[in-house]
């Protein structure tokens, strides 16, 4: 088997927006299995890698999720109001640190011990984002805020603390449309809500 990085000689790469995060688009040839050189073009929109969290209560059997408005789903015909675990793009943190910072921005639960559970890409056929998923338990000791994210980042998030089997459901019904976030609840039913 030829190892990947063989396989791909990049012709050329142009940007084509730098403006919210990277838009590229490259030109390359790709090795076949046949053997046949085949040239490619591919737009990537590189906007940084990022991690989720569900935040759950085994004892209470619930879970903390946010609504926040989206404009490419309102755009694609959505109402734009997603129900999502909290969220946010690594920038120049560690997966834990920046995770641990996210939850407490956008739900106002402060979580010191958050567990590792996968990796992701999301929309490897164009996005270069890859997610680090992770769940750690609350209580109301560990509420510390409102959360509702920040205004000067243009969030505007309402906090939902909705019982386990209701937001499992939600996925079914189609309230829950977010991928992120229906991944991190089915990983809840097999291993955290049995």
């Amino acid at each position: 088997m030829i190892p990947t990085a063989e396989r791909i000689r990049v012709v050329n790469e142009q940007v084509l927006s730098s403006d919210w995060y990277l838009l590229k688009k490259t030109t390359f040839d790709y090795l076949r299995s046949d053997n046949v050189w085949q040239r490619l073009s591919r737009e990537t929109y590189d906007r940084g890698n990022g991690a989720a969290l569900l935040l759950y209560n085994r004892a209470q059997g619930t879970v903390v999720l946010t609504r926040q408005f989206r404009l490419p789903v309102f755009v694609n015909g959505h109402d734009g109001m997603l129900i999502e675990a909290p969220a946010g793009l690594l920038d120049a943190s560690s997966p834990e640190e920046r995770i641990r910072k996210e939850a407490e921005e956008e739900t106002g639960y402060r979580v010191s011990e958050v567990h590792p559970i996968f990796e992701a890409y999301m929309s490897p056929g164009s996005v270069t984002e890859k997610l680090h998923f992770f769940v750690a338990q609350y209580d109301a000791a560990s509420k510390i805020g409102d959360g509702g994210g920040l205004e000067g980042e243009g969030e505007d998030i309402e906090v939902l603390e909705l019982p386990f089997a209701e937001a499992l459901g939600m996925i079914t019904t189609g309230v829950i449309q977010d991928g992120k976030t229906i991944m991190l609840l089915q990983y809840a039913a097999l291993h955290l809500f049995k």
